[in-house]
């Protein structure tokens, strides 16, 4: 039996462990992260809200998310 090779991603300039490829959505729940208060890019293009949940993070990918903090 194969065990489950972890893969990485580049989260904000980090390395970032994912377990083979990911939703976008389940990225930002593994992070604790709203979606409605985050802006994502994905190798250097930002990924529209609407299609979060189609976006699949891959090996070797580069994100960079933007969590809103209100405040004032």
């Amino acid at each position: 039996m194969l065990a489950s090779i972890a893969t990485a991603i580049t989260l904000n300039g980090d390395p970032y462990p994912l377990d083979g490829d990911t939703a976008l959505t389940a990225l930002l729940e593994r992070l604790n992260m709203r979606r409605t208060r985050v802006a994502v890019e994905l190798n250097h293009q930002i990924v529209p809200k609407a299609s979060y949940d189609e976006t699949i993070v891959r090996a070797g990918d580069h994100v960079e998310i933007i969590n809103f903090v209100g405040g004032g």
